[in-house]
């Protein structure tokens, strides 16, 4: 069975957010993250983001991907049907 590469980087930001929404609160105390981005690469290529996109990747291009590829979803009009997460999986499977 051929894995939907789009949905499983959908899969890894959703575990991102959850991995990062307990960074935030263990570790920043409950204070937003402006650097998220930041830190969800990094937790992305840790936990097999080249894998599912075939090819090395820099956690940096990866972050600054990821910021400006959810500034064009906020920014959006009208908003994607789809969740932030599929948006950007999308995106990344296809641009990355």
């Amino acid at each position: 069975m051929e894995v939907n590469r789009a949905e499983a980087v959908a899969v890894l930001l959703v575990q991102a957010e959850e991995a990062h929404g307990a960074y935030e609160a263990t570790q920043l105390h409950g204070i937003y993250d402006e650097e998220w981005p930041t830190w969800y690469a990094g937790y992305m290529v840790d936990h097999g983001l080249e894998d599912l996109l075939g090819h090395e990747l820099l956690a940096d291009s990866v972050g600054e991907f990821l910021a400006s590829t959810y500034a064009d979803f906020d920014r959006a009009d009208p908003k994607p049907r789809d969740p932030w997460t599929a948006y950007l999986g999308n995106r990344m499977v296809a641009e990355l």
